[in-house]
């Protein structure tokens, strides 16, 4: 037997303005469509918003259902509207931004596992990394430079 580690680095910003000006942009528009989640049962709010490659911006946020595992995090309904959008557009970055109505979100909120899986397959399929950037309402930001970061060992077209 021998043990391995898998360490991921990545950065940590204090506040929006550390960030890059594109970014700045980008985690604003996440900021932006996140208040219009559609999230009546858990008050928690998610928005994304995704850089693509010709410089526009794909947003989505989180759309609630009574029956819990219909509904769609914002992550998936920001890269499905691009790729319906331009099935060939590659994507660059995502920035993620959470609230809640209950509670002050003082902590980065990643994407979550089913996220974590499509945003892989996406990173596959266009054959390069995507930046990932998420904070809460208030407190750090995390940057890492890959979905791989966020899933090691992560499930893709090459076991098919």
């Amino acid at each position: 037997m021998k043990i391995h580690t898998i360490s991921t680095a990545y950065a940590v910003y204090k506040r929006i303005e550390e960030l890059p000006l594109e970014v700045q942009k980008l985690m604003n528009a996440a900021i932006k469509i996140k208040d219009n989640a559609y999230a009546p049962y858990s008050n928690f709010k998610v928005g994304a918003a995704l850089l693509m490659a010709d410089g526009s911006i794909s947003v989505g946020n989180n759309q609630e259902n009574a029956a819990y595992p219909s509904g769609l995090c914002a992550e998936r309904v920001a890269i499905f509207h691009a790729s319906a959008k331009d099935p060939k557009m590659e994507i660059l970055t995502i920035a993620i931004v959470a609230s809640c109505e209950s509670n002050t979100v003082s902590r980065p909120v990643g994407p979550c596992g089913a996220c974590r899986q499509v945003l892989t397959e996406y990173e596959v399929k266009q054959q390069k990394e995507i930046e990932i950037y998420f904070m809460g309402e208030i407190g750090d930001i995390i940057r890492t430079n890959s979905v791989a970061d966020l899933l090691p060992f992560g499930f893709d077209k090459s076991y098919l």
